[in-house]
């Protein structure tokens, strides 16, 4: 009794502790409902809705708690606002008078079941004067009461409880939805039950909130979204529920009858079992071919769109920014001349106002308000200068002969002055001999800058060290820049190249240095590679194939 009166009392706080949690979402949803929601052996969230709901705090970058409890109360406690979301609700009209729904992530179709043998009802207009068995608070149970049908209801809590009551030999039918009915008559081997007539309702099933709390629900339709383009969606939803769509087969009967013909044709099937292998193997390969493809022709077009629409907003900038870049230092040079004019009227005539301020506060706050203006403007150039980098869509001319080890040392004179200030440890190693290739000598300079002020600005402290070198291996060209600053959390290193990705937001980091590097080292054939601990320090690659011998070699 005691364990008992601490169970319902942890049940009881844990909403509240729950919304003690800042920023955490709290998604709620059935827990016996497979293969949708369920609770697994360990007792934790599983099926379709809950791996859906992770994947979508994964790509908007939430954080959610999924929590399955009893339908009935789990409805009753995002009407109070005990949970913010549920994410499986079959939609309705009388339901969206009290909750707002996303677009739905899947159809539910009903199902009546009933015994082998008793009688059959294939509509709801035949269940009138039976005893039907609906889950409490459940779509059809709201549809039973609203429509009157005449049939008398037996509520139960789940699904399961439903088809037990039926199989046990109680009532006459149960109504549920169709493939959570398949899943747990194949589960529970629940032989003496089988659907009656066709699936009916193809209702729509998704994510809801109450009716104010439309701010949640555009995140998980945006995040719902992204999955259905990425085609991710579709692979949980096939994970999860296609084995059940698919036509149903008396597998055991097919298991018996393919074990006795296996035993009379071992020698054939042999044969086609490695026939199979190869060709399983050439179908995989395939496979992840076409994956890759189309993944690359997303990623491709995505970029396409973005490059188009960052040239116009870098272009739409430059043009006010180019006339403040102008204008702010005449303004500094106009206030400097006239300082003193201000000044002997103020000590003459005492204060006065200009721009509806006391000048005697304006003399100390124009100049430094001039100052940030500039600075402001110079950083949304730069800006624009990255988002023009990183929008060019053609090719860089690849004609020159480039000398790594002569570009290198063009890039460490260009930023002598950031290494100074950041690294009291800064040492540089060139490759003799190092074979020349065809490229870009600018934007591989471009390519070096950005990596070695990223180096830089990676220290937390000045007697850090920063080592790069050059060398050959394998007829390739290698660079690599190492620091021994604060590293990269290993969940960060795989977007590093991804446009508008930053760890540096709050500093002014914008994104762009990185992916726009990547693109440049891609334009010349070449590979751009990261290896980084937390705490350890960052290497950074880079490999570029030898086309060229050097002059040296040459004579």
């Amino acid at each position: 009794m005691f364990r008992r009166t601490v169970y319902l009392l942890g049940l009881f706080l844990l909403p509240t502790l729950n919304a003690l949690a800042e920023g955490v979402i709290r998604v709620g949803g059935d827990h016996n409902y497979p293969p949708y929601e369920f609770l697994n052996d360990e007792g934790l969230p599983d099926g379709y809705n809950t791996e859906l709901t992770k994947a979508i705090a994964e790509v908007m970058g939430m954080e959610v708690e999924i929590e399955l409890g009893r339908w009935d109360d789990m409805r009753k406690r995002l009407s109070e606002g005990e949970v913010d979301t549920l994410q499986g609700m079959v939609f309705s009209e009388e339901r969206s008078k009290s909750f707002a729904f996303s677009p739905a992530h899947a159809l539910i179709h009903q199902s009546i079941f009933a015994r082998k043998g008793s009688p059959k009802a294939s509509s709801l207009v035949e269940l009138d004067g039976y005893e039907v068995i609906v889950q409490r608070g459940g779509i059809m149970h709201d549809y039973l009461l609203k429509n009157r049908v005449g049939a008398t209801l037996v509520l139960v809590d789940t699904h399961a409880s439903a088809l037990r009551l039926l199989a046990s030999g109680q009532h006459d039918f149960a109504l549920v939805a169709n493939l959570p009915g398949l899943y747990l008559g194949r589960e529970l081997e629940l032989s003496n039950i089988v659907p009656v007539g066709k699936p009916f309702g193809a209702q729509s099933y998704g994510y809801s909130v109450v009716k104010d709390n439309t701010e949640l629900l555009a995140q998980f339709s945006e995040g719902l979204a992204i999955l259905k383009n990425t085609g991710r969606q579709q692979e949980i939803y096939d994970k999860w529920l296609g084995p059940l769509e698919q036509s149903g087969l008396p597998w055991k009967k097919i298991g018996q009858v393919t074990l006795w013909a296996s035993l009379l044709l071992l020698f054939v099937l042999g044969a086609s079992v490695v026939w199979n292998r190869m060709l399983t193997r050439q179908v995989t390969r395939r496979t992840e071919e076409l994956k890759l493809q189309q993944q690359q022709l997303i990623q491709a077009d995505k970029m396409t769109s973005l490059g188009i629409l960052v040239s116009g907003v870098a272009h739409e900038i430059n043009n006010p920014s180019s006339l403040l870049l102008l204008n702010l230092p005449v303004l500094q040079e106009v206030y400097q001349d006239a300082d003193e004019i201000l000044e002997a009227h103020y000590q003459e005539h005492g204060d006065f106002y200009l721009g509806g301020l006391a000048y005697s506060r304006m003399r100390e706050e124009i100049p430094p308000m001039l100052d940030d203006m500039l600075t402001g403007t110079q950083r949304i150039r730069r800006i624009v200068d990255d988002l023009r980098d990183f929008a060019r869509q053609s090719p860089s001319e690849l004609s020159e002969k480039v000398d790594l080890n002569e570009v290198l040392e063009t890039a460490i004179r260009l930023v002598d002055n950031t290494i100074k200030q950041s690294c009291d440890h800064f040492k540089v190693e060139y490759a003799r001999s190092l074979p020349l290739f065809l490229g870009n000598a600018q934007r591989i300079e471009q390519v070096m800058i950005n990596l070695i002020v990223n180096a830089c600005q990676a220290l937390e402290r000045p007697s850090q060290a920063i080592h790069v070198r050059t060398f050959t291996l394998d007829e390739k060209i290698y660079l690599e820049v190492i620091d021994e600053g604060r590293g990269i959390e290993p969940e960060n290193l795989a977007r590093l190249s991804d446009p508008f990705f930053t760890t540096r937001r709050e500093e002014g980091g914008t994104g762009l240095g990185l992916s726009v590097s990547n693109s440049i080292v891609q334009e010349h054939g070449g590979r751009m590679l990261y290896e980084s601990e937390p705490g350890e320090g960052t290497r950074v690659r880079l490999i570029f194939n030898s086309t060229l011998r050097n002059e040296f070699d040459e004579k």
